[in-house]
């Protein structure tokens, strides 16, 4: 029979590191430890924010000047019969005037064209200033940031600092 410690490795220190002497033909099965480290994330709720919205209304007066036009006529008796082969007169502008030459056809012996009457239309226009009250509304958004006990902390208006003209 052998001796077990002479089967057993020897062991020796070195610095603090363990060693073993083997000799040939033996086996040893030598542990090897190894650390890992593993990060993990979780959410934590660090606070919250509140959004809303508030319509304000402006009352204003809204101002324009709007323009209509009118159209007078004068009907301007003619009662002239046209020669023949004379062109009967046609549509036509005087001095901001239109004529529009209106024509009658009578029956004589023979036939002739009576120029009857004349239209004369003028156009004129008005400027007239008006003033319409009109409300305006704008919708502003409110935000809060909450904390995790509930609690609003701070409120956070963006619009409110900024200078609105009409």
């Amino acid at each position: 029979m052998s001796d077990p410690a002479a089967s057993q490795p020897k062991l020796s220190r070195t610095q603090g590191v363990e060693a073993a002497e083997v000799t040939v033909g033996e086996e040893v099965v030598l542990p090897l430890i190894e650390e890992t480290a593993r990060i993990d994330k979780r959410a934590v709720e660090t606070g919250r924010v509140r959004v809303s919205t508030r319509i304000e209304s402006v009352d204003r007066v809204l101002r324009e000047s709007l323009r209509s036009n009118t159209v007078a006529v004068t009907r301007v008796p003619v009662n002239r019969t046209l020669a023949d082969g004379e062109t009967p007169p046609v549509l036509r502008e005087e001095g901001g005037v239109t004529i529009i030459p209106v024509l009658e056809e009578i029956l004589v012996v023979e036939k002739r064209l009576v120029l009857k009457e004349e239209l004369h239309i003028r156009q004129t226009s008005a400027d007239e200033d008006v003033e319409v009250p009109v409300t305006l509304r704008k919708q502003r958004a409110v935000v809060e940031r909450v904390s995790p006990d509930g609690h609003a902390s701070e409120q956070i208006d963006p619009l409110s600092t900024e200078e609105t003209t009409p």
